[in-house]
């Protein structure tokens, strides 16, 4: 019996805390998942190394806009137009993404005239064999509101070969169905005074066949080989804002300043390097909508980007144009007048685009404006770009050795004669280098790509130097020589900011304003008992009683708090301004934290005068 029982054990009676003990061991193995479990993937965007859809070589070909006759007159005042042309060029080649940009070109602008000639070169490199469709539109250039469009122009053709012959200075009539009707009605009533106007309009064309482009096995994409074009766009308006100033000259050869915001744009000889392919990164949910349009919050944002981009890109009368018909020494030379060479420690924010235009602006923390430092603005809310960062420009002291070479000095940090801030630079590319990254939250760069963007930037500014920093990898030694552009910039002065009342407001025609009365001023001659003498007076006391006059008080009482900031926390030294050459004069003593002028020095009335 007792064999049995053994044979047969009783099974042991379920226990309340079973199902504890279930629950706890399914617990441990979610808590052993979650801490095994990987990282989240990065968000979508950065390095899109899509390949380029193969296609057959095509050909090269140059298109001229010669001139256009018999525009209608958008300005009422002058009956006459400031037209620039603005072409698209579109083939049948497949585009890596459909929100890839297109190919596009603008002319400068010329002024008060409805004959306008151009002569502009526009030379694209692998066009296939199946045609272009070329998209001509004018415009008539308005900086204080929008352009008007004259009128389009569209040229087809359905094929290309070794035996087309092109396109000699062929006329196209200009379409008025999507032209401005404003425009065209002032044109009409200039008509019925006048036998000799037409009221449609001429647009000449000439396109040239240069031959197959060597491209390989695939001819995929196309690009634009020259001329090398560039701008410089001024806007004073947001250079009150930040608080930059641009060196100029008086008419008696004085030298002068004015604010100015400075935005630049270069068109570099292609192809940019396939790999140079980057995506916007979706590093917030509100972001993919910004660069789609497609939610409210993104159309806005969408909007607002554009109109900021066309507000800096801003063309006007002040606008400067230029080319060159490759890269060259003086190409080197120009990009350093644009970035004003190695003075004052500026560092620039950049966009690459797919299509070799390089734009770049100043950037730095005094830039109040948020969006004027964002890659997104300059790209003007592209999806694609081919690359995005920061760069800054140093003079070298040999110019004969690499700028990472032991015992090889740069300015700034050093300082080295015969050049600024004391002397002008030399004119020769040798003598500089060019420090660019890829610090952009925007699209990310690759940095594994550094070394496609330098041999690129140095086959575009030939005698430059190209130096590459990786915004992760050298984040130390980026941001110390970032900190010494700083430095120099703040001891060379970027400029004086004026200050403005928040219950005032300043427009363009304040600034005509002031700007007519300045000259009225110094026309006037000096503050004597003549007519011309009371005159002055008289339009001084109007400067200083105008909006903008406001923000001159406003910028003195900043630099007087500035200076007395300074002087916090130094022992009794005033080293730079106007504040210390009246100390070294035995103007002013120092009294504790502050400078006081001293009892007969004949500032103290002077001061006395200031504050009522």
């Amino acid at each position: 019996m007792d064999n049995e029982k053994d044979a047969h054990p009783s099974q042991r009676k379920d226990h309340r805390t079973d199902a504890f003990a279930t629950k706890f061991v399914d617990k441990t193995a979610s808590w052993q998942q979650k801490a095994t479990k990987k990282e989240k993937p990065p968000p979508a965007g950065g390095l899109d190394e899509t390949p380029i859809p193969h296609a057959p070589p095509g050909y090269t070909l140059k298109f001229t806009f010669h001139r256009a006759s018999s525009l209608p007159m958008a300005d009422i005042n002058s009956l006459s137009s400031d037209p620039y042309l603005y072409a698209q060029l579109n083939t049948s080649l497949t585009p890596r993404h459909k929100q890839d940009p297109y190919m596009r070109f603008r002319t400068p602008t010329i002024r008060k005239s409805t004959d306008p000639v151009w002569n502009c070169e526009w030379i694209v490199a692998n066009v296939p064999a199946s045609g272009f469709k070329l998209k001509a539109r004018i415009y008539d250039e308005d900086p204080a509101d929008h352009d008007d469009r004259l009128g389009n122009v569209h040229v087809n053709v359905d094929s290309l070969g070794d035996n087309w012959t092109g396109i000699r200075e062929q006329g196209y009539k200009i379409k008025k169905r999507m032209g401005s009707k404003r425009a065209y009605a002032i044109r009409g009533c200039a008509a019925m005074f006048s036998r000799g106007l037409e009221m449609s309009g001429t647009l000449f064309i000439s396109v040239e066949n240069m031959g197959m482009t060597d491209v390989g096995d695939n001819g995929g994409r196309a690009w634009t080989v020259g001329p090398c074009a560039w701008s410089r766009h001024l806007s004073p308006m947001i250079g009150r804002l930040t608080g930059t100033k641009e060196p100029g000259q008086g008419k008696e050869g004085t030298k002068t300043e004015q604010y100015n915001f400075q935005a630049n744009q270069f068109q570099f000889a292609g192809p940019v390097p396939s790999q140079l392919y980057h995506r916007y990164v979706e590093f917030r949910p509100f972001i993919a909508g910004m660069f789609t349009a497609k939610s409210l919050r993104g159309r806005i944002l969408n909007r607002a980007l554009h109109h900021q981009h066309s507000r800096v890109y801003n063309y006007d009368r002040t606008t400067v144009y230029g080319s060159f018909p490759s890269p060259s020494k003086d190409m080197s030379l120009q990009f350093l007048d644009l970035v004003h060479y190695d003075r004052g420690g500026r560092i620039f924010t950049y966009v690459l685009t797919l299509d070799g235009m390089w734009r770049f602006t100043e950037t730095g923390k005094e830039f109040g404006i948020d969006l004027l430092s964002k890659h997104t603005m300059h790209s003007d809310v592209n999806i694609y770009i081919a690359f995005s960062g920061e760069f800054f420009v140093r003079r070298l002291k040999t110019p004969n050795r690499e700028p990472c070479e032991s015992g090889q000095e740069t300015h700034p940090a050093a300082e080295i004669e015969g050049g600024p801030p004391h002397s002008n630079p030399p004119h020769d590319p040798a003598y500089y280098a060019l420090y660019i990254d890829n610090d952009s939250g925007t699209y990310r760069p690759s940095s594994k790509l550094l070394p496609l963007l330098k041999d690129f930037m140095r086959k575009n500014l030939p005698g430059l130097k190209i130096v590459t920093l990786d915004c992760v990898a050298d984040s130390e030694k980026m941001g110390k020589l970032k900190k010494e552009q700083r430095e120099r910039k703040k001891a060379e002065g970027k400029g004086t900011v004026f200050m403005q009342d928040d219950s005032s407001s300043v427009s363009s025609s304040d600034e005509e304003e002031l700007e007519e009365r300045m000259r009225e001023y110094n026309d006037a001659g000096d503050e004597g008992g003549t007519e011309k003498g009371k005159k002055r007076k008289g339009l001084k006391r109007e400067i200083k009683d105008s909006k903008v006059g406001n923000w001159v008080h406003g910028d003195h009482v900043r630099e007087q708090r500035e200076t007395e900031e300074d002087m916090q926390g130094v022992n009794g030294e005033v080293k730079e301004g106007d504040d210390g050459m009246r100390r070294g004069n035995g103007e002013l003593k120092q009294e504790g934290n502050e400078l006081v002028p001293k009892e007969g020095s004949g500032v103290e009335g002077n001061e006395k005068a200031e504050r009522r």
